[in-house]
């Protein structure tokens, strides 16, 4: 598995505990930054996250800003995503099993580093289960275009 990774200013913390958790974990990622701790524009590091899952050269994204929000509906706006907003465990488990979420976003701002750590450790390891939500997804699909 390989996952592409992204913050803004507001998450650079947060992503560096969780580049760390994947190196732990052993999986591979590329870092699209930013690589300083200068203000940036979410949108302007959302979209080579999500441009790297939906060509295939990622399999899945984790993008993190101050609440997650920005980088969310940024992520959403390219063709082929299904990022979800999570600040729970459940909502974890939850995307993966019934929407096949691609890339999840995280708020530094609105969870601590071992919260994350656990979040993404269950994203991770969640299948999509398939059946009726398969479906549903296709349905997702087809809105856009």
């Amino acid at each position: 598995m390989k996952i592409a990774i992204s913050s803004d200013h507001g998450g650079n913390n947060l992503r560096k505990e969780i580049m760390d958790l994947l190196d732990e974990l052993q999986i591979q990622y590329e870092d699209f930054g930013p690589k300083t701790t200068d203000s940036v524009d979410y949108p302007d590091y959302a979209k080579p996250v999500a441009e790297a899952v939906a060509t295939g050269k990622a399999d899945r994204g984790i993008l993190i800003c101050g609440t997650g929000i920005g980088m969310s509906i940024a992520a959403n706006k390219v063709k082929g995503i299904r990022c979800a907003l999570v600040h729970d465990v459940f909502s974890a488990k939850a995307t993966r099993c019934h929407n096949d979420s691609n890339i999840i976003a995280l708020g530094e701002r609105v969870i601590g580093p071992g919260l994350a750590r656990e979040i993404v450790k269950t994203w991770l390891n969640t299948d999509f289960e398939g059946g009726r939500h398969t479906r549903r997804v296709e349905k997702i699909i087809e809105l856009e275009g």
